[in-house]
């Protein structure tokens, strides 16, 4: 007989039963704990597409691309923009229902997240290759991971790669405030400005959720310390106003 195949279903394609198995509260009482441990799933499933999206816009650029990746970004700002959401439902729990189950979280927190890092990384942020030495909550694979998006090129170095394929001296600050003026004054580069743009949009989704977070921080947990001992709302309100793409804001205010 010739073997037959079972036809592909909405929940094997999906994995259903193993996704839907994940959500494993470990007080077992504590009601909200679901909802926390949901929201934190979720972001780390938009981190991986995010991590897909910047990965190939950077590429892209690389390449000489500029329409692709700037359809990439703005699904990515877009990505970012349900993360907001998402963190918004973490203030639908009262405090003491927070308290009920924080003590159960032990040396858990958010500040682990391999994938953050990562997209930290992949954006164009420091590349401080001795932190991966501080991480010691990163398992083997997360470390490994890590390192090679410290050794590869970053969004914002295929944002440069475009500069300079367009003929752009940009090995200054300088020469990179330039190249922006003249790419915002002159309509042949309308593309690169519409990335530019698409670069801060990104960035800006970004502030959006960190304002958002560190709200819903100072609301769970006032100024006390956060998971793991960190300093909860006092360290993410410093960051707060971090910026991926500094230069593109700092631009803004410049004679053209």
């Amino acid at each position: 007989m010739i073997p037959t195949t079972a036809p592909l279903t909405y929940g094997a394609y999906l994995r259903l039963p193993y996704l839907l198995d994940q959500q494993v509260p470990l007080t077992g009482s504590a009601h909200d704990e679901h909802l926390f441990i949901a929201v934190h799933q979720v972001h780390e499933l938009w981190f991986k597409l995010l991590l897909v999206e910047c990965a190939d816009a950077r590429d892209r650029m690389l390449a000489g691309e500029t329409a692709v990746p700037g359809t990439r970004l703005r699904r990515c700002e877009l990505i970012v923009g349900t993360l907001c959401d998402a963190v918004r439902l973490l203030d639908t729990m009262e405090p003491r229902d927070f308290l009920a189950f924080r003590d159960g979280l032990g040396t858990a927190s958010g500040a682990q997240s391999a994938q953050y890092h990562e997209i930290g990384i992949l954006l164009g942020g420091p590349k401080d290759r001795a932190r991966i030495g501080r991480m010691g909550w990163l398992t083997p694979d997360e470390r490994s991971r890590v390192r090679r998006r410290l050794a590869e090129p970053s969004l914002w170095d295929g944002f440069l790669a475009l500069l300079a394929a367009a003929g752009f001296a940009h090995g200054t600050r300088t020469e990179r405030f330039a190249a922006y003026a003249e790419i915002a004054r002159d309509p042949a580069h309308k593309a690169l400005g519409e990335l530019m743009e698409s670069l801060l949009d990104h960035d800006r989704a970004w502030s959006r959720w960190r304002s958002r977070h560190v709200l819903v921080v100072e609301r769970q947990l006032g100024g006390a310390p956060g998971t793991a001992g960190s300093a909860g709302a006092t360290y993410l309100r410093a960051r707060a106003d971090e910026r991926f793409f500094p230069e593109l804001w700092g631009f803004r205010g410049t004679p053209r």
